[in-house]
C-alpha cells in the first residue's frame, strides 16, 4: 500500500487561499486569473504540469485554455470531450498516484517529454454547474496527498466564482462593444449601395468581432455556390466554385440552421472537395438570408482548433442578416439602374448611358489619346415600319443591336441613340479607324440572314475628337453632319472632321485600329 507523502502544511495552504482570494478579486481577464492560480499553486505543490479547461456543457466540449509544462506556458488550445473525463462526469475530484494512462484524464506536455505519473484534478462548480477542471501532474508516482487534494478543491472553489465573474465583466465589455460595433455596420451598410462595398465591410466587421484568420462570403449561383468575397490570411480564393452538396450546404440552404465545425479539414459534414479548399482547423457558418430567400452563407475560420460558442453563432448570424439585406438592396439597386442606362429593346446603353461614357472618354483625349464616333442611321426604316408593322420593326431592331454588339470591341461602346440611330464610341481610334470599323458593320449586315433578306442596309457619318469639342453632343453634331453629308443632306457648318458613308480612298488602316 503507498503511502501518503507528507501533506502540504495546513499553514501555507492556508496562506494560499487568503492570496488568493485577494489576488483573484483584483484580475478582471481570465488569463491573469490563470496566472495567478498557477504560480500561487506551484509555490505549495509540485506542478510540473497544469492545466484550467472550461466545459460547454450543451456540445459536451471541454477546452483548455491555459496550460504549463516545466514551468513553461503553452498557447496551444485543445479541446476534448467532456463526458470522457471522470471529474466532468461525476462532478467528484480525482487523485492518482500512478499508472496514469489507465484513467479518463487530459494530460499535458509533448510526447517526448517525461512520463507524467500522478496527478489532481478537481471540477469548477458554480452555480450548481460544472463548469471546467483544474489539474496538476507530477512526473513522480504519488507526489500528492488527500490533503493535497482538499487545498486544490478549495483553489478551485475561488476560481470558478473568480473565472466567473470575469467572464461575466469581460461578456458584458463584449457584447456592448459588438453591440456598437453591429449597429454601426449596419448604419454603414444601410448606406452602401454597391455589393463589393457590402462583402468588404461584413468580412471585416466579421473577422474583428470573431477573431478569426479567414472569413468568407458564399453565394448561391443556380447548381453552385462561389467564394464571392473573402478576406483574411487562410482565406478561401474568391471564385472558388463548390457543387449545392454535403450536409453542411443542406443546413444551411433548407433548414437556414447556423454549422460548427469543431475540426472543419476531418469533418464529414463538408464534401471531400470543400475540405481539400479550406485552410481552416475550426470554423463558423451561418446563412445569409433576406426575408424567405437564401443568398448563400458568412464563414468564419481559424488555424487552430476552436469551439465556437452560441453567442458568436447569434452575433455571426446579426451580421449576416445586415449583411443579406444590404446586398439585396445593393443588387436591386444596381439592376435599376442597369434598367436606367439601357434601352430595353436592344439592350444596348441608351442615350443617357451614352452621354456619360462619351464624357468619360474625352477626359481621356484631352490628355491626347484618339478617340472617335459613329453614327449608324438605318436606311428606309420608316418605310418598312409603315409598311411590315411595329412588331416586324421591332425585330429587325433587335437584330440590327445583336449585330452592333457583336462588331462593338469590348473596350468600346455602341449605344442606341433614338429610333433606327445608333452611336458607336471607338477609344484610342482615329478616323480612318472609325471609318473602316463603319465599313465592316455595313459588310455585316449584308451578310446577315435575317437583316438581307428585309433589305436592311445602314448608313454612317464618322467624326474624330479635337480640342475644340467640349461636351459630348459636340463629337455627336460632328458624327450627325457627317451623316447627312453622305446621304446627300447637308446640315448647318462643318463641326469637326468627319468621315462619311463612303469608303476613303486614302486610308491604309489595320485591323488594330478599328
Amino acid at each position: 500500500m503507498v503511502q501518503d507523502p507528507a501533506p502540504a502544511s495546513e499553514h501555507a495552504g492556508y496562506k494560499l487561499l487568503l492570496e488568493l482570494g485577494h489576488s483573484l478579486t483584483g484580475a478582471h481577464r481570465p488569463e491573469e486569473l490563470y496566472r495567478i492560480v498557477y504560480k500561487g499553486l506551484s509555490q505549495v505543490l509540485e506542478a510540473g504540469g497544469f492545466f484550467i479547461s472550461l466545459y460547454d456543457e450543451a456540445r459536451d466540449l471541454a477546452t483548455v485554455v491555459f496550460q504549463m509544462e516545466s514551468g513553461e506556458e503553452r498557447e496551444d488550445p485543445i479541446v476534448y470531450r467532456g463526458s470522457d473525463s471522470h471529474v466532468i462526469r461525476t462532478g467528484k475530484a480525482l487523485r492518482i498516484d500512478d499508472n496514469l494512462e489507465s484513467h479518463a484524464l487530459m494530460t499535458v506536455g509533448d510526447p517526448d517529454s517525461p512520463t507524467t505519473r500522478s496527478a489532481l484534478s478537481v471540477p469548477l462548480r458554480h452555480g450548481g454547474r460544472i463548469r471546467g477542471v483544474v489539474s496538476v501532474q507530477s512526473h513522480a508516482p504519488a507526489a500528492y496527498s488527500a490533503a493535497d487534494l482538499e487545498l486544490l478543491q478549495g483553489v478551485a472553489d475561488l476560481v470558478a466564482v473568480a473565472v466567473d465573474a470575469a467572464w461575466q465583466l469581460r461578456t458584458g465589455e463584449l457584447r456592448r462593444r459588438e453591440l456598437e460595433r453591429v449597429q454601426e455596420i449596419g448604419c454603414l451598410l444601410a448606406d452602401t449601395l454597391h455589393a463589393g462595398d457590402v462583402m468588404e465591410q461584413v468580412l471585416d466587421a466579421a473577422l474583428e468581432l470573431l477573431q478569426g484568420d479567414g472569413a468568407a462570403l458564399w453565394l448561391v449561383e443556380e447548381s453552385r455556390v462561389r467564394v464571392a468575397a473573402s478576406a483574411g490570411p487562410i482565406a478561401v480564393p474568391v471564385g472558388t466554385v463548390l457543387p449545392l452538396e454535403g450536409e453542411v450546404v443542406r443546413r444551411v440552404m433548407e433548414e437556414k440552421a447556423s454549422v460548427v465545425l469543431d475540426d472543419a479539414k476531418d469533418s464529414p459534414l463538408l464534401p471531400e472537395s470543400a475540405r481539400a479548399l479550406i485552410q481552416a482547423r475550426s470554423a463558423l457558418l451561418v446563412p445569409l438570408t433576406a426575408g424567405d430567400e437564401v443568398l448563400g452563407g458568412l464563414s468564419v475560420g481559424t488555424r487552430s482548433t476552436r469551439h465556437f460558442r452560441e453567442d458568436e453563432t447569434r452575433l455571426l448570424q446579426r451580421l449576416a442578416n445586415h449583411g443579406a439585406l444590404a446586398l439585396r438592396n445593393a443588387r436591386l439597386h444596381a439592376e435599376l439602374q442597369a434598367l436606367s442606362l439601357t434601352d430595353p429593346l436592344t439592350q444596348l446603353p441608351n442615350r443617357r448611358h451614352l452621354q456619360l461614357h462619351i464624357g468619360r472618354e474625352m477626359a481621356a483625349a484631352e490628355r491626347g489619346r484618339n478617340l472617335s464616333g459613329v453614327l449608324f442611321d438605318l436606311d428606309n426604316f420608316k418605310g418598312f415600319n409603315d409598311s411590315q408593322g411595329h412588331v416586324a420593326g421591332d425585330e429587325v431592331l433587335r437584330a440590327v443591336g445583336r449585330v452592333l454588339a457583336e462588331e462593338t470591341r469590348a473596350m468600346n461602346l455602341v449605344a442606341r441613340y433614338g429610333g433606327d440611330e445608333f452611336f458607336a464610341v471607338l477609344s484610342d481610334t482615329s478616323l480612318a479607324g472609325a471609318d473602316y470599323h463603319a465599313t465592316r458593320v455595313q459588310e455585316r449586315f449584308a451578310r446577315d440572314p435575317f437583316l438581307s433578306a428585309r433589305g436592311i442596309t445602314i448608313s454612317f457619318g464618322a467624326a474624330a475628337y479635337h480640342n475644340d469639342m467640349k461636351s459630348a453632343e459636340d463629337l455627336i453634331h460632328a458624327a450627325d453632319d457627317a451623316l447627312y453629308g453622305s446621304k446627300g443632306m447637308p446640315r448647318g457648318g462643318e463641326r469637326g472632321t468627319a468621315g462619311s458613308g463612303e469608303r476613303h480612298s486614302g486610308d491604309a488602316v489595320t485591323e488594330g485600329e478599328q
